[in-house]
């Protein structure tokens, strides 16, 4: 049995090598996000090692650039790590020096300047907690309000009722997009992100085979999210700065209204940070993180993602070993509950959401075991995924990278394959790539869904019920 919901691991020393990878990919990963964040001089190496086990494997892989954005950072510090103390005097400041364990470099000098006695600063997705004792030009003195307190490069800073306005990509982002279309990425994300501007900005610079996921992860997110939603591809819940910004308790509630937002609107949802975080040093989760993925893949979720626990874990094997079985553990409920668990789809007034509708309701029936899709741009592979209909979606493309891209998507498995000419191509086509399903049998339906006339993007508009040795 296969999972519908996909996962994604994030690109780090712990699985760079080609064994570690494939070893993943068969256990379930779907897609790797390379962290633009940190270090990528060598990821053009590691890329071609993915698309090497993409080949052996004959499942397509995605990738996911994940820019910085604004999202504040400290620099690099001695070690890669340093101890902090308890109650410990500490400096951030606006030099480039290697930080060691008295100060470390804050390169924001206008943000440094604006600080005052008292204000928190939260250092690694909330986990550390500093306060203001003082200033000295662009050097701000705190105090370390946090026990066990590990300093490491590049952490991620936050600054609780601390406004900073940000509509425009920086210029490590804009490199980054290049870099990105170059290794033939298939996503980018967006991060910290308040509008749809940097959408509409970022769209001018990437292909049109690529996606765009948009990190919500800011309170101004969530005032704009109805825009937002309209603009971007897929949507990103990054529950670690979320919570940071409108409190931890919050964050159920948001990550439950998001995905039903998404969801009727036909738009993928992923739900990350901190999903297994246990299995960093343990090879085994804790209940309430099994718990957490099951609500997510419950409520609808595309996509589970692991970050920290994929990188650097010591576990990474047995996180993704845990992940996928604990989301075939809840979709097979959710299967057996059916009737409990479909969703409804705005129709927006768009004729090709009422043709694919139709394809969904087709589909409940349990002699129907597939939709093949025929989908040059991975609009209809995407709404169809988004209705979650009860057979396998099996998306044909002609586009290498939108099988990639698609390839994210809930139940979606990609075919790359040559471009339809005809009806009796397209035909011909289904059945080459059905000959090779072995879950479909002699006798069983396959709803075959098209654009007449083929080649043009977004023209679904034909359905076909086709029973198999016919």
């Amino acid at each position: 049995m296969e999972k519908k919901a996909k996962i994604i691991a994030t690109l780090g020393p712990a699985i760079y090598n080609e064994t570690k990878l494939k070893q993943l990919v068969k256990l379930g990963v779907d897609a790797f996000r390379i962290n633009f964040s940190h270090d990528t001089k060598n990821i053009s190496s590691i890329v071609k090692r993915i698309r090497k086990v993409e080949r052996s494997t004959d499942k397509k892989i995605a990738l996911i650039a994940d820019l910085q954005g604004v999202k504040l950072r400290v620099g690099k510090i001695k070690d890669n790590v340093q101890k902090i103390k308890f109650n410990q005097k500490f400096t951030f400041d606006a030099k480039k020096d290697l930080g060691d364990k008295n100060r470390i470099s804050f390169p924001y000098p206008k943000i440094l300047k604006k600080l005052k006695k008292g204000n928190k600063i939260l250092i690694d997705d909330g986990k550390y907690t500093f306060v203001v004792t003082g200033k000295t030009g662009t050097s701000v003195k705190t105090l370390c309000k946090s026990q066990n307190c590990l300093m490491r490069n590049n952490k991620s800073v936050h600054i609780p009722n601390f406004d900073i306005a940000f509509n425009k990509l920086t210029v490590k982002d804009k490199k980054d997009i290049k870099t990105a279309v170059k290794l033939g990425c298939n996503w980018i994300a967006l991060s910290y992100l308040q509008n749809e501007k940097l959408i509409l900005e970022a769209r001018k610079l990437i292909k049109k085979d690529m996606g765009i996921i948009s990190k919500i992860e800011n309170k101004h997110a969530l005032r704009n999210i109805n825009k937002i939603i309209k603009a971007t591809d897929s949507i990103m819940i990054a529950r670690g700065d979320l919570a940071i910004d409108i409190g931890h308790s919050e964050v159920p509630k948001v990550q439950l209204s998001l995905i039903k937002k998404c969801s009727q609107f036909s738009k993928s949802v992923i739900v990350a940070t901190q999903m297994l975080e246990s299995m960093i040093e343990n090879n085994t989760a804790t209940r309430a993180e099994i718990n957490d993925i099951a609500t997510a893949i419950f409520q609808g979720a595309d996509t589970v993602m692991l970050s920290a626990e994929a990188a650097i874990g010591k576990f990474p094997t047995q996180a993704v070993s845990t992940m996928t079985e604990t989301i075939l553990s809840t979709e097979k409920y959710k299967r057996e509950h059916i009737e409990d668990f479909k969703n409804s789809i705005f129709s927006d007034n768009d004729p090709v959401k009422s043709i694919l509708r139709s394809v969904k309701n087709i589909a409940y029936n349990q002699n129907v075991k597939a939709i093949i899709v025929f989908s040059n741009s991975g609009k209809s592979a995407k709404l169809v995924s988004a209705m979650r209909p009860a057979a396998k979606i099996v998306t044909i493309s002609p586009n290498i990278n939108v099988c990639r891209q698609v390839s994210l998507l809930w139940g979606v498995q990609s075919k790359n394959s040559r471009d339809a000419n005809g009806w009796k191509d397209m035909m011909s086509i289904s059945r080459e790539i059905i000959r090779k399903l072995k879950f479909i049998k002699k006798n069983d339906f396959v709803i075959i869904t098209a654009g007449l006339p083929f080649g043009k993007a977004g023209m679904t508009n034909m359905i076909r019920l086709y029973k198999v040795g016919t």
